[in-house]
């Protein structure tokens, strides 16, 4: 099912689409550009536990899908992008386990993000269950020169929330290092695109939007006009 927590709180789930294939689709023919998928039983059992929903989505759409989730040891890295997942994303084992991150990054360039969600400042792990005693910033330092694909910034307190992206959090560790950071966590509007599109939002890579696009409360097709406007102004 696809469904949008609250706070990383699986007891507060919402179901929107019991078809995750059909929903990839529609996101595909709004005009997005790549889907972000999490597989969250598998981030809380540590490992896949959704392969077949996220197969059924590869098989039906073209554009580019980045998958989190349960993903922990190489030989899973392996197996997801030779399925075609065109970027994994590791989360815990970032914080427990650097030297896979290293060594996943080597082997597959441009295919590895690391996924670092921050309660209070301090990345959680296990799903959120746990929050580690380490900031986003010390993390995500590590991996400098690692050939990191990028680094997708939560900020747990919003998410699922809609009360709009940590902008502040996310454009200071973007100036902190040197790795693409995306933001995630409250997408919220129209207004969080605009707030990306600002001068001091430059340096992020993008930002991932799940419960705004459900709800209806963002506009696909408003805001990738306003998206390709400024691309085209640039």
């Amino acid at each position: 099912q696809c469904v949008r927590l609250e706070q990383g709180d699986m007891a507060r789930a919402t179901v929107f689409n019991l078809d995750p294939a059909a929903q990839a689709k529609t996101f595909e023919t709004q005009g997005f550009e790549y889907l972000h998928v999490v597989d969250l039983d598998g981030a809380f059992a540590g490992k896949p536990m959704n392969a077949q929903a996220v197969e059924a989505m590869l098989k039906v759409v073209k554009f580019p899908v980045q998958l989190g989730g349960g993903i922990r040891d190489l030989a899973t890295i392996e197996a997801w992008l030779s399925k075609g997942i065109r970027r994994v994303i590791i989360g815990t084992a970032a914080v427990r386990d650097p030297a896979l991150v290293k060594e996943a990054a080597k082997k597959f360039p441009g295919q590895v993000a690391v996924g670092l969600d921050a309660r209070d400042g301090k990345v959680a792990v296990e799903g959120w269950a746990e929050t580690s005693t380490v900031t986003a910033l010390d993390i995500a330092q590590r991996f400098e020169d690692a050939g990191v694909a990028a680094i997708i910034f939560t900020d747990i307190a919003r998410d699922g929330l809609l009360k709009g992206l940590n902008l502040d959090a996310t454009i200071a560790l973007a100036d902190a290092i040197s790795i693409p950071v995306i933001a995630s966590g409250g997408f919220a509007s129209i207004a969080d695109v605009k707030a990306l599109l600002e001068p001091r939002a430059r340096k992020l890579e993008g930002a991932i939007s799940g419960r705004a696009l459900y709800d209806g409360r963002l506009d696909p097709a408003e805001a990738l006009t306003l998206i390709r406007n400024a691309r085209a102004a640039a």
